[in-house]
């Protein structure tokens, strides 16, 4: 059996990214692609990757969790979301390092699942609008103590990337930047689930009309089902060129207050981090879905 890990990361839209998927659920089943609720696994999964740790995992583990998590419905595809499955949102960055234990944690995934195939998927973003959203919960002296140990310079996706690969070498990794999900919305359920392009969808502009003016999206759906032949690449150019003139900007700025983080350090971070992508496309193994 196929299965799909979304894996946040945090701050990416993981939880409207579920919400869709289990929009979708029945759509996905005539497929034999089950999304089941997260309420039927994350919790299971956590107990029982730290009982790997320890140890006290058996080899009936897996069948065991089939058995909760799908409740004897028949699947060639699961696909299971939480931006959890690499460390909670505290544990997300130390030092200059994004999710720290993900390699140990991928490695009890693979040992749980050993007799599937397993498939990644990660949602990337600019280290500098995610880092206050990562350490917006925290406690002051945790917030210091963060900001003090990283060195935004070497703050890297590629790095995580690599130390995956490095770790499962066989487990396929798909990624995209945070700041395209717009765009690419569909193109990412897509390919989490499975269906052709030609298949349909709902809620496949869901994020799109968090950004458009709601004229903008009237005469964006008017033009598409004007035009039912495109195909998904004129679709999103389409879509790229009502988003430019339609686009509603108060949604589109971000205020980054991170304490000793100048516009100057801003710019040179986000620089690096579009720098960061061009490497992470060349990382074998790893899928870049783009506009």
């Amino acid at each position: 059996m196929q299965v799909i890990f979304h894996c946040g990361a945090h701050g990416t839209e993981e939880d409207r990214l579920l919400k869709t998927l289990l929009r979708n659920k029945d759509r996905f089943r005539l497929h034999g692609t089950v999304v089941p609720g997260p309420g039927k696994y994350r919790y299971l999964l956590k107990d029982c990757m730290a009982a790997l740790q320890e140890g006290q995992a058996t080899t009936e583990a897996r069948d065991v969790l089939w058995d909760a998590i799908l409740e004897e419905e028949q699947a060639d595809r699961v696909l299971l979301s939480n931006a959890n499955f690499f460390g909670s949102q505290r544990q997300s960055i130390e030092g200059s390092q994004f999710y720290p234990e993900a390699e140990a944690r991928l490695l009890s995934l693979q040992h749980l699942f050993a007799q599937d195939k397993l498939e990644l998927y990660i949602g990337l973003r600019n280290p500098a609008t995610i880092l206050p959203g990562l350490l917006e919960n925290a406690h002051a002296d945790r917030k210091a103590q963060v900001l003090s140990n990283l060195d935004p310079y070497h703050l890297r996706w590629s790095d995580l990337l690599t130390r995956l690969r490095r770790a499962v070498p066989q487990v396929p990794l798909n990624v995209w930047c945070f700041e395209d999900m717009p765009l690419i919305w569909a193109q990412i359920i897509r390919d989490m689930s499975g269906l052709e392009m030609n298949q349909r969808l709902d809620g496949g502009m869901d994020l799109l009309s968090t950004i458009m003016s709601r004229e903008g999206m009237r005469r964006l759906r008017q033009y598409l089902a004007q035009h039912p032949d495109m195909s998904e690449t004129q679709q999103r150019r389409v879509m790229a060129a009502f988003l430019d003139k339609y686009v509603r900007e108060d949604e589109l700025e971000e205020e980054i207050d991170l304490p000793g983080w100048s516009e100057a350090l801003i710019e040179s971070v986000t620089t690096l981090y579009e720098e960061d992508m061009q490497i992470v496309q060349r990382i074998p193994g790893v899928t870049m879905i783009t506009p």
